[in-house]
């Protein structure tokens, strides 16, 4: 046989060997996460769920949910072991992330306009949002539309006679 022919086989082969080789380094970080759990630290399960690490034993992890709420897990059902920072911001919706000086924009544009002044009631005056002249203009079409609506009958019944 020659060379040329076992090239192919050769190169499946090494794709193999690489692809393994990268899934093994995953598993072996993973297991390394797992195994640097320690009590306190926050966790996602591969379920999803968030949860604070209260026990770790050889193969089991006991996690507290929420109040009250202890769960046991297999070690390998913690899909991420989070940073203090992270779990805060995730499960209680606290950031620590702002610690610049700079300038916080609102959420909401009301308080852009809010002034310290309290504001003066403009109930007894009405406001001119000028319709009123338009209301006037089209009040003054319609009789017209109406006698033309009048002279077009006129027409056509003087045309069917």
């Amino acid at each position: 046989m020659s060379l040329v022919t076992l090239l192919p086989f050769i190169v499946l082969i090494g794709a193999m060997f690489l692809m393994t080789r990268s899934a093994k380094k995953k598993q072996q970080a993973a297991a390394q996460m797992r195994n640097e759990m320690q009590p306190g630290s926050g966790v996602r399960t591969i379920g999803g769920m968030y949860a604070t690490v209260k026990e770790v034993n050889e193969d089991t992890v006991l996690v507290d949910a929420g109040p009250g709420v202890d769960l046991l897990f297999a070690k390998n059902a913690i899909g991420a072991v989070l940073s203090d920072d992270e779990y805060n911001r995730i499960v209680h919706g606290i950031e620590h992330d702002l610690k610049t000086d700079e300038a916080v924009v609102p959420d909401d544009a009301s308080s852009l306009t809010e002034t310290d002044e309290p504001a003066e009631s403009s109930d007894d005056q009405p406001i001119d949002l000028g319709k009123k002249e338009a209301a006037d203009e089209t009040a003054d079409e319609e009789p017209k539309k109406a006698d033309d609506a009048e002279l077009k009958k006129s027409d056509g019944e003087s045309d069917a006679k």
